[in-house]
């Protein structure tokens, strides 16, 4: 018998509504689509504004407690930035002295999206994206513990390219510690909506030959590419193994993820 997979609960603020039989709620398919998500947006409140305000921040899934989890099992949400920024000083004030995890914290939500492909139909109503995307809410505390910070910077850096971490200059000085603060995002609830397969009409504009005739229908595939790598000016190494298997293998599945998601139904 396989694995279980596990589930953030549906509840009131997660429960994808629109096109509900789109909505998933696997801990492992919503913490993946955020790891794969070059840039995440992570939205709060602010005193004295009338609006929420939305960052755009690097962020990894990790469990600092339980290093071996997988993304299938609860994690925390990790993001960094300079230590007096706005985000960073908030989660600070929000945070209890030591750390720790509890109820409180900065109450956050953070989306990540992907487009697969841009759906073109008969009428412009029907056009559409075939998409992964993920929303979670939780609450940011600033992570004190220097081990935790520095597992939480190597999540991130390896978030960039597999294994980059260990082919940077290590450790880290007190200077860049001191510079840069890390955000844990203690996880409460989380759901994706992902959208795939060809266009969809009308039974009324499939019936007509002539608007079939004379228009286009289809798929465009979308997928994000990394090119040629372009050394530094005092680069003196060729292109490491970690780096071009990790070009090869980002280029290879995301032209395959969105061709195959075409042929979903």
């Amino acid at each position: 018998m396989g694995r279980h997979e596990l589930e953030y609960p549906k509840d009131a603020t997660n429960t994808v509504k629109r096109h509900d039989e789109r909505g998933i709620y696997a801990l492992r398919t919503i913490h993946e689509l955020i790891n794969a998500s070059l840039i995440l947006h992570i939205s709060f409140n602010t005193e004295g504004s009338p609006f929420p305000t939305t960052l755009p921040m690097l962020g990894q899934m990790g469990s600092f407690a339980r290093p071996s989890s997988s993304t299938g099992d609860p994690l925390d949400l990790y993001v960094h930035g300079y230590v007096s920024s706005r985000l960073m000083s908030l989660g600070r004030k929000h945070s209890d002295q030591d750390g720790q995890k509890t109820e409180t914290g900065l109450p956050v939500c953070v989306a990540a999206s992907h487009v697969d492909g841009l759906v073109l139909a008969l009428s412009s109503f029907s056009h559409s994206y075939n998409y992964r995307s993920a929303i979670l809410f939780g609450y940011a505390t600033l992570v004190t513990d220097v081990e935790e910070k520095n597992y939480a910077l190597e999540q991130i850096t390896n978030g960039i390219v597999h294994d980059r971490w260990s082919h940077t200059r290590l450790p880290l000085t007190n200077a860049e510690l001191q510079s840069t603060s890390v955000l844990r995002i203690r996880i409460v609830s989380g759901s994706a909506k992902i959208r795939t397969g060809n266009a969809k009409d009308d039974r009324d504009d499939l019936q007509n030959d002539e608007l079939r005739d004379g228009n286009w229908t289809g798929v465009l595939p979308v997928y994000s590419s990394i090119g040629t790598p372009v050394d530094s000016d005092y680069n003196k190494v060729e292109v490491p193994a970690h780096v071009s298997e990790f070009i090869e293998e980002f280029n290879r599945e995301s032209r395959e993820y969105c061709v195959e998601a075409i042929k979903k139904k």
